[in-house]
């Protein structure tokens, strides 16, 4: 079960720490959803055309990058509703994607590509005598490394560098970069594209794992990569713990189809109402500190 849950985990993880980064530039991006689909596309679109799993990756994620740029330049040259431009993101996705499947393939349902393999898998040549371990650091494919390893990353890029710290200050008081001769719009620009770059390798991990793309193949992991924002506390730990924690409900829904007498589709809903009821009590434990706050001062 751990095994699974780390493979589900990788593009939760991956699209939160991109979200991470425009949350923290105080930039409310909903459109994580769209990004990951347009990544995963991408992705099988490149691995099919050229047969190279990392020509897939390069595809995937400039696609969801290319997306954000729009986005970007409509909520911060245009001054776009941040909240409308995220929905039209995620609603271009879901419509354009099957448009140019059918001008691409005669098709806007199931994709598939062959290439010269899968996404690798590393240390499976390893075994070891304790199973739980065996199952938490051996033999995943590279992907669920990569994002273990953007967690280290991100958290130093956030909290040790120039960057991270102009970043930080932009979602507390944009005045303050200002005052400095630094552009807020630039850096929120900065934010949403490295977003996409993160949501592009997301949804390619996820599209490349399965080697197929599917209508709607994201199935709200965007939102749900967008929670794991709020419940880790906006720190790339907590997104991390959040993540696992999603993670493991949808493999526990999944492996229990099996064993419990419930319609099937209630229990792969499972991880959406965890994810609801997450939001709520974070949203009851935050409106309790704050409340605290005020009184104290």
């Amino acid at each position: 079960m751990i095994y699974n849950a780390l493979e589900i985990m990788t593009p939760l993880l991956i699209a939160g720490l991109g979200g991470l980064f425009t949350e923290l530039a105080g930039v409310l991006n909903i459109a994580l959803e769209g990004l990951m689909l347009a990544g995963a596309f991408g992705a099988i679109v490149g691995t099919a055309a050229t047969g190279s799993l990392l020509a897939g990756i390069i595809c995937g994620v400039g696609a969801a990058t290319l997306l954000a740029a729009l986005y970007a330049y409509f909520t911060t040259r245009l001054r776009a509703n941040i909240f409308i431009a995220g929905l039209a993101v995620n609603l271009f996705s879901a419509g354009v994607i099957p448009f140019i499947s059918t001008g691409l393939y005669g098709t806007k349902g199931v994709l598939k590509f062959n290439a010269v393999g899968q996404i690798p898998h590393l240390f499976g040549h390893v075994q070891v005598h304790i199973p739980i371990l065996q199952d938490i650091f051996f033999g995943h494919n590279v992907t669920v490394y990569l994002a273990l390893l953007l967690v280290l990353f991100v958290y130093l890029i956030l909290y040790r560098t120039p960057f991270g710290l102009r970043l930080r200050a932009l979602g507390k008081n944009e005045e303050l970069l200002t005052s400095r001769g630094l552009s807020p719009e630039r850096y929120r620009i900065y934010a949403i594209l490295i977003s996409g770059v993160a949501c592009g390798l997301a949804g390619s991990a996820l599209s490349l794992r399965l080697g197929v793309y599917l209508p709607n193949i994201t199935a709200g992991r965007g939102w749900i990569a967008l929670v794991t924002i709020y419940l880790g506390y906006r720190h790339p730990l907590g997104i991390l713990a959040a993540a696992f924690f999603f993670a493991v409900m949808e493999s526990l829904a999944g492996a229990a189809q099996g064993l419990i007498h419930i319609p099937g589709t209630v229990l792969l809903g499972v991880p959406y109402a965890v994810t609801v009821i997450a939001m709520v009590i974070y949203s009851i434990v935050r409106h309790n500190r704050l409340r605290r706050q005020r009184l104290y001062r």
